[in-house]
């Protein structure tokens, strides 16, 4: 997988380099996070709107806390 830098750009080259390592002996995905990242806890109204977004791309979406 092709990592993008834009939301990783505290992943170096050689620490890019071992994710793609261990994925490729996983045969998985991984997807790296400074620090764990914290679910957001939304109203009906705007979990409402992620539902119907998700529906519309066939996608599914995560809300997190900002930091």
């Amino acid at each position: 997988m092709k990592m993008e830098h834009n939301f990783a750009d505290y992943v170096d080259e050689k620490g890019v380099s071992k994710i793609q390592a261990l994925e490729q002996e996983l045969g998985n995905t991984l997807i790296a996070y400074r620090t764990p990242p914290q679910p957001a806890n939304l109203p009906d109204e705007k979990l409402a709107k992620i539902k119907k977004l998700e529906k519309q791309l066939c996608v599914r979406l995560v809300a997190y806390e900002n930091h």
